[in-house]
């Protein structure tokens, strides 16, 4: 049944998420820091929010999607929150890569308010957004999973279901962006090689794209050397590999191909790569081997 629900969080992957909830013909309150981010969505009828607390109504649904950490923990935390606001029966969906410690932290948090968290991050880039081609994660009670469902099929192509201990979706997670900043890497590494023996990154591209399809998009990024427009800041991909490294560290994990590329990502960071896309990783590693890589626009 449709339903009113708050967004906040308009960027790259909240603002074609919160467009498919529209379709889907829920009726929306949007808040987003730069207020500007929001126009196309009020243009379709949503309502902005002036502060991120008027998005909420007690007993509703709060989707956000958050940077990272601190920003959720400012945003939900405080006093007069739209988590208060939300009061006994509302839930709050949280679509961001997150720590799992903090996701329980704020969880226990919501608890205290009579509201439900459910940990719901999910797996795309801004164009699988779009078309409603994510891939759903979920962690929280099972009441609170069957009620936000459907809206959670609204936005993505399949859904997987991690139980209730809140934090299981943000492990997940960041496993999940563990392999792809290691292919990221892998498919890095084997460009240089290929090129340093006179080989067309291209050619190669296309190779790896026939026989691995799942390789395609980020190997002719990297040949093509087109890191803009981002799909994923590369400084968001060092938040994440930070995270991943967090986590093992709280459960006792080695992880020595995390150690490497979280070098490899805060070089690129250090050399002011960071608000390109994070497959731009590959420009450092082309450079140590003598290359000097141009950078393309994708614009």
């Amino acid at each position: 049944m449709p339903e009113t629900l708050g967004f906040i969080g308009l960027g790259n992957m909240g603002e074609p998420i919160a467009a498919n909830l529209m379709a889907a013909g829920h009726a929306l309150r949007i808040y987003n820091r730069t207020a500007s981010k929001g126009a196309s969505l009020v243009a379709k009828g949503a309502t902005l929010a002036k502060n991120p607390a008027d998005v909420a109504a007690p007993g509703g649904i709060v989707f956000t999607m958050i940077a990272d950490d601190r920003a959720i923990d400012e945003l939900c935390l405080p006093p007069g929150s739209f988590v208060e606001k939300l009061s006994p029966g509302g839930i709050h969906v949280s679509l961001s890569t997150i720590s799992p410690a903090t996701a329980r932290r704020l969880a226990g948090h919501h608890a205290k308010h009579k509201v439900e968290y459910v940990a719901s991050p999910v797996f795309g880039r801004p164009e699988a957004a779009a078309a409603k081609k994510l891939w759903v994660c979920a962690s929280g009670s099972a009441a609170a999973k069957a009620r936000v469902r459907p809206l959670l099929e609204a936005v993505g192509q399949g859904i997987f279901d991690f139980g209730e201990e809140v934090g299981a979706a943000n492990v997940v997670k960041l496993c999940g962006n563990f392999l792809v900043a290691s292919t990221v890497e892998a498919l890095a590494e084997m460009m240089v090689l290929a090129e340093k023996n006179g080989l067309s990154k291209k050619a190669l591209a296309e190779m790896i794209g026939n026989f691995s399809p799942m390789h395609a998009g980020y190997a002719n990024l990297i040949a093509d050397e087109k890191f803009e427009p981002a799909g994923f800041r590369l400084v968001l991909g060092l938040k994440d590999i930070n995270l991943i490294l967090e986590t093992a560290r709280d459960s006792t994990t080695p992880l020595p191909l995390a150690s490497l590329l979280h070098d490899h990502w805060i070089s690129a960071v250090a050399k002011g790569r960071g608000d390109l896309d994070w497959s731009a990783v590959a420009l450092g590693l082309a450079e140590d081997a003598g290359l000097k890589p141009k950078v393309k626009t994708a614009r």
